[in-house]
């Protein structure tokens, strides 16, 4: 099947059973969707589950699907699925003693060439201290200034996912934001020059 068919006329097929035209769909969102899952859930394993239940879910309610941006449907199902994950987190908040954690503190994004031990040392404090803070956001900016600034969303698109007019979209992208810039700032050892110097002369 061509891979650049467009995401309606794929849904078209795929709601007529035909599952490969779905699994396009998969192969084109994956990995964006996983992305989102794993910045609003803080580790690979969770937003694994979650991403494959958003398909699942995708799959069957494509007859509710009506229109618009795929993307922004697909998610907002998956930002559900990680919203209800969290809640079943807090219901029962107990942590495996046979897991040291080490896996899920790796970095997401290792580097193509080789750095030196000092600077992965400081790249991955940085990635921890980024997702820790991303982690203190309120759930509804954390998911904007992700869609924003990791998936590359527009605001409109953003408003469609999040189901939000285009003013509280921004609002809660700049909130995200400065808080962000105030969280990080108390670490400025770990951060880029020109961060840090900014964050000195206000």
């Amino acid at each position: 099947m061509d891979t650049d068919t467009p995401d309606l006329d794929l849904i078209a097929r795929a709601r007529q059973g035909d599952l490969p035209a779905f699994n396009v769909l998969v192969e084109r969102y994956q990995t964006g969707a996983y992305n989102l899952c794993l910045r609003l859930l803080g580790a690979p394993a969770p937003a694994e589950d979650a991403t494959q239940e958003a398909f699942i879910s995708a799959y069957r309610s494509l007859d509710r699907f009506r229109g618009g941006s795929f993307r922004a449907w697909l998610f907002r199902i998956a930002a559900n699925a990680c919203y209800d994950e969290l809640r079943r987190r807090k219901a029962r908040p107990a942590t495996s003693l046979d897991r040291t954690g080490d896996e899920d503190q790796r970095p997401i994004d290792p580097p193509d060439t080789a750095p030196s031990m000092e600077e992965r040392a400081a790249n991955t404090e940085l990635h921890r201290a980024l997702e820790a803070a991303l982690a203190q956001l309120p759930r509804e900016q954390r998911l904007a200034v992700v869609l924003c600034d990791v998936q590359g969303f527009d605001y409109a698109e953003i408003a469609e996912t999040m189901r939000v007019s285009l003013g509280t979209v921004k609002s809660r992208i700049s909130r995200a934001r400065s808080r962000l810039r105030v969280i990080l700032l108390q670490q400025r050892e770990l951060l880029p020059g020109s961060i840090r110097q900014s964050g000195e002369e206000q």
